[in-house]
């Protein structure tokens, strides 16, 4: 295909594309009320006759003029941008797909397949402890101080949870497919159990926007059960591979196992040279077949 229809066919998935979002986002529009309110519902917000006071409660306010329109538009965009992926990811998907080998194809179905599911879970995991998580950090407010949040905050926030928790459950998915295509065995990765373990929750201490232990503890559980599920996983695939090829495991740089048992020589074939030069081929007086001597030629 031409460089030019190459360029029209991107052209025309990317207008698909952003039409679909920009569809979802008016939409959205018209809904945005109600998704602030399922967004904030993690913060225990103060009833109409009770003050805010220490860490009982929170009241959710617009800091400047213009934080009502703004916040109205990153979550219309947003939603938009979420509830339209299936449409903008096939778009994509379907500009990419000719150009793949049909085995690239088959992983490609299958990362996705189980990409999206685990996202979701994580997505749903991190807005279950959201209300513990804030609730947690309200706490600490001092006696006698209101807590005053920002609505823009308070959906930041929200959404930074669900994307962190979201593509933390990816990684065990990532190393399950450095597995498939061979880069990573399951034996090297059980190997380091101990120090994935370690990293997970120093991973889930730093990552997540709260300070407090139960997001931490949250993030990182489920993610040792993935990693030692993918571990599992490779495990079975390695031995599926090595009955299939002893070789398969082996590094570039190493040597495969070699026969070295000695084997019965066969009887010599006695081969007949065959002559080259043009004096050889022929009898003749002046050729060297007048002139061999105990077989062999007396041409000096």
């Amino acid at each position: 295909m031409p460089l030019v229809e190459h360029l029209r066919e991107l052209r025309n998935r990317l207008a698909k594309g952003l039409l679909a979002i920009a569809a979802v986002t008016i939409v959205a529009l018209a809904y945005s009320e109600e998704l602030m309110q399922f967004l904030t519902k993690s913060v225990p917000t103060c009833a109409p006759n009770v003050t805010s006071d220490g860490g009982n409660c929170a009241i959710v306010s617009f800091n400047t003029l213009m934080a009502p329109f703004s916040t109205t538009i990153q979550l219309s965009l947003t939603a938009g941008l979420v509830v339209a992926s299936p449409v903008w990811l096939y778009q994509l998907w379907a500009f990419v797909a000719p150009g793949l080998h049909k085995n690239e194809k088959k992983y490609t179905y299958a990362f996705v397949g189980a990409a999206v599911p685990l996202f979701g879970a994580g997505a749903y995991l991190a807005y279950l402890i959201l209300p513990i998580s804030v609730k947690v950090l309200i706490s600490l407010t001092p006696s006698g101080s209101a807590n005053i949040l920002s609505l823009n905050d308070v959906l930041d926030f929200t959404l930074r949870m669900v994307l962190v928790f979201g593509l933390a459950f990816e990684l065990p998915l990532v190393l399950v497919m450095l597995n498939l295509t061979g880069v990573l065995t399951g034996r090297r990765m059980a190997g380091w159990w101990r120090g994935v373990i370690m990293g997970v929750f120093v991973f889930g201490a730093v990552i997540t926007p709260t300070t407090d232990p139960v997001g931490m503890i949250a993030l990182a559980g489920p993610i040792t059960i993935l990693y030692f599920g993918a571990v599992g996983f490779s495990l079975l695939n390695d031995r599926r591979r090595r009955r299939g090829n002893p070789d398969a495991e082996l590094d570039d740089d190493e040597a495969s196992a070699l026969d070295l048992t000695p084997q019965a020589v066969g009887a010599v074939e006695p081969v007949t040279a065959a002559r080259a030069l043009p004096e050889q081929a022929t009898a003749e007086p002046g050729g060297s077949g007048a002139h061999r001597l105990n077989g062999y030629d007396d041409i000096t």
